[in-house]
């Protein structure tokens, strides 16, 4: 018998003789795109591709509006949300490693113009959260000394352009660097904050906490702040700390082996929801008072008021806040060059789908696509905003184009599981053809699906009743934290106008369930004697 070695994630298993190829028109539309990620960094994208402002700073915002319980149970939540998205991606991109992954999906088995608008939503939101990215990194080095911001953003946005020369290679070379740094730090963090909290720290004045912070009316501490408002508030924060966890599907198109890697990639990001995620939170949560002013009007682009930083300077250690916000400058630069990645791929996935110019289509030798990356690195100039006095006006109106999109790709996905799952059945197919199958199955779609509407609805809640009583901002206020939900519907009926496509849905027996496949079958055994030779001609051939 030949040796096996690979393994899904349900423990089942791949002979070596299984050999995987396209289906549908005897070509792969791919073919065009670099296949260089390799399976670290595959596996450090799921890990720690995200890990950046929105947790390390944007967490902070949460802690003070609905305390150290609501900042929890809300991370929780879009936590399971979200694994249940990525176990439905990961079927899927396995099956399917085509290029612009969920929108290709959402095309395929939701509606064209619904995949039309989730995809340059999608887009639009990373186009704009790299100048603000490049800004925060920009803001961390004010921390030791008061340098023109300005100075920094182009020294930020001139090493992204260098690491675009590298392709796809060079961004998974920086993730996987720059994500063990991550790592190493949350994993110091985790460990420090329970000598903390365990009154560990000779010059800690206050001793052991414990849960002291979760139940201290008197000085304003509580488990939950500002009640149901408060819980509700968690959420956008949420959602743009976890934002980027769907990057390991969209690269799928350029893994070189995606049918191992892929899954190993999904099972890490349970890892990281509960590890890097809510435990680091719920230490965090501990050791710093959610009534601390160095926590109000904490935002993604106000390193100062990360409560990580502040958790180490109240424990009263010399020096390593310093290292702690270096911390931050890397995870920030890190998430800088996902952005990168996302913009410029969906939008060469767009065009190449007939969404977008064609001109965007275009991908050089070296499978970089170009014009994409220019009009990326074209919206870093954005972050310049800052030196205008109404920078800050512009910035918020900007990043309202993002707050709500993770939620509509992330239930779009689920959505487009749900509805292959249909296909695939009225098709005459098994679960047992499947390469790979999520975890959670289809009810775990549900669950993600669900819980997306329903963060939806909470924030729309908390953007149209502020904390602290009825609207203050009027339609301004509502607008700067709900705006992305017109925009996409925008975008959906501008491509029902341009098509002249009124249908709604696709209808199950029109979904197309077999361009771009991979198709993974299994060849007769060798013989023992050609069995070396055989092989080693079989692994070129594979991908």
């Amino acid at each position: 018998m030949a040796t096996e070695t690979e393994k899904n994630i349900q423990g089942e298993k791949l002979p070596d003789h299984t050999v995987g190829h396209d289906v549908e028109h005897g070509h792969n539309e791919q073919k065009s795109l670099a296949r260089n990620l390799q399976g670290r960094h595959m596996q450090m994208i799921a890990i720690g591709g995200s890990i950046g402002a929105g947790l390390f700073v944007g967490s902070g915002s949460s802690l003070q509006s609905g305390g150290p319980a609501s900042l929890i149970l809300g991370f929780i939540i879009v936590g399971v949300m979200l694994l249940c998205t990525v176990q439905a991606l990961g079927e899927l991109a396995v099956l399917y490693p085509v290029n612009g992954a969920f929108y290709q999906y959402g095309v395929r088995f939701i509606d064209p113009a619904w995949g039309f608008a989730m995809g340059w939503q999608y887009a639009i939101g990373w186009l704009i959260t790299l100048p603000f990215e490049i800004t925060a990194a920009g803001i961390t080095i004010d921390y030791w000394h008061h340098y023109n911001i300005g100075i920094w953003i182009a020294v930020f946005l001139t090493t992204l352009i260098i690491v675009q020369f590298f392709g796809v290679r060079g961004y998974g070379e920086v993730e996987f660097f720059l994500g063990v740094i991550k790592i190493i730090a949350v994993l110091g963090f985790i460990i420090f904050g329970i000598i903390v909290d365990c009154g560990g720290v000779p010059g800690d004045d206050r001793g052991y906490i414990g849960f002291r912070y979760w139940n201290d009316a008197a000085h304003g501490n509580k488990a939950f702040r500002h009640g149901f408002k408060g819980f509700c508030s968690v959420f956008v924060n949420a959602a743009f700390a976890f934002g980027g966890t769907e990057l390991v599907g969209l690269a799928a198109a350029e893994a070189a082996d995606p049918r191992k890697s892929l899954p190993k990639a999904t099972k890490q990001v349970f890892w990281r929801i509960a590890g890097f995620y809510v435990i680091s939170l719920l230490i965090m949560g501990l050791i710093v008072p959610n009534s601390s002013p160095d926590l109000l009007n904490s935002s993604g682009a106000n390193t100062k008021a990360s409560p990580f930083v502040l958790a180490i300077q109240y424990a009263g250690v010399k020096g390593l806040p310093s290292v702690f916000n270096a911390v931050i400058t890397i995870s920030v630069m890190s998430v800088a060059n996902s952005c990168t990645y996302g913009s410029t791929r969906t939008m060469q996935a767009l065009a190449q789908g007939g969404m977008g110019p064609k001109w965007l289509a275009y991908i050089d030798r070296k499978g970089r696509p170009v014009w994409p990356v220019i009009i990326q690195m074209a919206f870093g100039l954005l972050a310049f905003i800052n030196e205008a006095e109404t920078g800050s006006t512009v910035f918020n109106w900007l990043l309202a184009l993002t707050g709500l999109s993770s939620f509509f790709v992330w239930g779009s996905i689920c959505f487009s599981h749900i509805r292959f799952r249909n296909a695939w059945k009225a098709a005459g197919r098994t679960l047992d053809d499947l390469p790979f199958k999520s975890q959670v199955g289809v009810y775990g779609s549900w669950v993600g699906f669900i819980l997306a509407i329903l963060c939806l609805i909470a924030t729309f809640y908390i953007s149209l009743f502020p904390i602290g009583g009825n609207p203050t901002g009027g339609a301004e206020a509502f607008f700067e934290s709900y705006l992305a939900a017109p925009v996409i519907i925008l975008l959906f009926v501008f491509w029902k106008l341009w098509t002249n496509d009124w249908r709604f849905g696709v209808k199950t027996k029109d979904m197309d369930i077999d361009t771009g496949r991979r198709d993974f079958h299994e060849l007769p055994p060798p013989e023992a004697g050609e069995r070396r030779g055989s092989l080693r001609r079989l692994s070129r051939a594979i991908f």
